[in-house]
């Protein structure tokens, strides 16, 4: 049996489709917000010139404008919390991170062990690592607030990487040491 490679565009299936969807620019590239009727389920931030629903037309519901609004209001820097209602989809233990996300105030940042810690999961960084980078609601889940040891960037899933990560710690003010290559001879394959 022949595997099936993924489409480069969304399916058409009734299943796949949000309820509601918004696109917008931003400094950062074009963004997306899409809705399960009542709250916020996604926000995307464009990625190699595409958004994971760029096939769909857009259907705005009001809980997308006023979220898309308070994202304008957030890049614009007269907004540091968002107050729109949010549908986070995960497991127990992501939710549990997410929430803590949550509580990193705007300006602020913590390590992966303190955001372990603070939820009462101790040292379990790379499981931390693993719910923050599947967060599906960056900058409304601020995961882009969390650094590694030391205040190093490790990575970022959305839009450029760790560019936009940079970006928006700029943005907010937060101090961290961006991330350095590995030596020349510890990269080279043996």
């Amino acid at each position: 049996m022949t595997p099936r490679r993924a489409a480069s565009r969304p399916l058409t299936s009734l299943f796949d489709r949000p309820v509601g969807l918004i696109r917008s620019s931003c400094p950062l590239g074009r963004l997306e917000l899409t809705s399960d009727g009542t709250a916020v389920t996604s926000l995307s931030l464009e990625r190699n010139g595409e958004l994971p629903h760029d096939g769909y037309v857009e259907s705005p519901l009001d809980v997308l404008l006023t979220a898309l609004e308070q994202v304008s209001e957030y890049f614009a820097g007269s907004r540091r919390n968002f107050d729109v209602r949010l549908s986070p989809v995960g497991t127990p233990f992501q939710l549990a991170v997410w929430t803590g996300l949550g509580g990193i105030g705007f300006g602020a940042a913590k390590t992966y062990g303190q955001l372990g810690h603070d939820i009462g999961a101790g040292l379990a960084g790379r499981a931390i690592g693993s719910a923050v980078r599947a967060n599906r609601l960056p900058l409304l889940i601020p995961c882009h607030r969390v650094l590694a040891a030391g205040g190093r960037i490790t990575g970022y899933t959305q839009g450029s990487g760790v560019s936009t990560k940079q970006w928006l710690l700029d943005h907010e003010g937060i101090d961290y040491r961006p991330l350095v290559s590995a030596p020349v001879w510890q990269s080279a394959a043996v």
